[in-house]
């Protein structure tokens, strides 16, 4: 593959640091990645054709992180996606690129850190996790995650207290990772600024709480965002003789044009049950103009009913419950969830979805196979997908 002009600035950017300066200390890493994915469209098509249905990748990322001195970074990433020509008879088409071309990269990271007392900055293109920022975050169901740019600053100067402010102006969504435009689809063409309070000053029950401005949301005249989560640690609170864990969530969307605002909630409780590790979880959203959906992807919810291929089913005027149990076996874990939906919405297209994941280590690397099951009223076949991707990271 070819190095763009970028790819070379940056790395002779590296050396001319590393050259001029003993003191820099540079880290490199990575990861390799092949990800197959193949459904049966709702029995519209079979599985592992040569067909839309049927995608696939393989990927490198390489990672440059610098100490520069004076509690001053350097972050950089480049992506490359391809099909090690799989494309001529086996898929057709790829679960993401980084290009225009069918083989192509780019820039996915390059950002500057900077550490003052209690305070770190972080500007530039770099991930948001979601605990952190949970209506726009980078997602890991892919070949790779998607990032942002943003400015970051990460304050903890207050006891068992971190405080994150952000502006985050561009997102790369997941079908191309080296364009980045406006988020949510266009509709946030000033970008979001957010501020995050997270307390763990009683540990057993931290809590986390979000919000967010919306500048020309949907083109009008704005809105915000909040998020609030809650997680308890019941069984240490009880002095009970076995983990149990509750979570709580909710939060409301609401623009400023005359749109109806989205509301959310959602709870969970985790536990154990022998070498199986339960979980029951719960989301209800009402029939708000907009969907409880990362304004960054337009893919996943925050949701703690959130499976592998659910969103579109419950991020928007739908009730929706969850029961999941996951255990050891073999060389691996696997997983096992159901979840059920009602839409209370007009069209009353109830869904429903099965996920077993297998996920172990194999050759050195990193590996799932999972099969979904997706059935919703709308269709009379069922929708089954199998994914497979293996990870090497070094």
């Amino acid at each position: 593959m070819k190095i763009t002009k970028l790819s070379l600035v940056a790395i002779a950017t590296m050396g001319i640091m590393s050259g001029v300066n003993a003191d820099v200390d540079l880290k490199v890493g990575g990861q390799g990645v092949i990800y197959y994915q193949t459904s049966d469209s709702f029995d519209n098509a079979d599985l592992f054709d040569h067909a839309p249905n049927s995608q696939a990748n393989a990927g490198l990322q390489l990672n440059v992180n610098a100490d520069l001195g004076n509690d001053f970074g350097l972050g950089y990433q480049e992506t490359f996606l391809g099909t090690l020509g799989l494309e001529k008879n086996l898929v057709g088409g790829t679960m993401q690129r980084a290009g225009e071309k069918l083989n192509d990269h780019g820039t996915t990271k390059l950002y500057v850190t900077k550490k003052i007392n209690n305070t770190t900055l972080k500007l530039g293109r770099q991930e948001l996790p979601k605990s952190l920022s949970p209506l726009a975050f980078s997602e890991s169901w892919n070949v790779f995650k998607n990032t942002f740019d943003a400015a970051v600053v990460v304050n903890s100067d207050i006891p068992d207290t971190t405080v994150v402010g952000a502006y985050v102006a561009r997102s790369n969504t997941h079908s191309n990772l080296a364009s980045f435009n406006d988020m949510a689809g266009g509709a946030l063409p000033s970008g979001a600024y957010m501020l995050t309070v997270a307390n763990k000053s009683k540990k057993e029950v931290p809590v986390t709480l979000t919000y967010y401005s919306l500048p020309d949301l949907t083109g009008g005249e704005g809105g915000y965002a909040l998020w609030g989560d809650v997680q308890v640690d019941a069984g240490t609170l009880a002095q009970a003789p076995y983990p149990v864990q509750v979570g709580f969530q909710g939060g409301q969307i609401s623009p400023e044009n005359g749109l109806e605002d989205t509301t959310a909630f959602g709870a969970k409780v985790t536990g154990k049950a022998g070498l199986v590790n339960l979980k029951l979880a719960y989301s209800t959203v009402d029939d708000g103009t907009l969907s409880v959906q990362n304004v960054g992807t337009g893919v996943k919810t925050p949701l703690y009913t959130q499976m592998v291929a659910n969103q579109n089913a419950i991020s928007r005027d739908a009730d929706t419950i969850v029961l999941q149990a996951a255990g050891a076996a073999g060389p691996g874990k696997l997983i096992a969830q159901y979840g059920a939906t009602s839409d209370n919405s007009d069209a009353s297209n109830d869904y429903n979805e099965l996920d077993i994941l297998y996920k172990f280590k194999a050759l050195g690397t990193n590996m799932l196979v999972a099969y979904i099951m997706q059935d919703d009223d709308a269709h009379s076949d069922p929708n089954n997908i199998l994914r497979f991707w293996t990870r090497y990271n070094f």
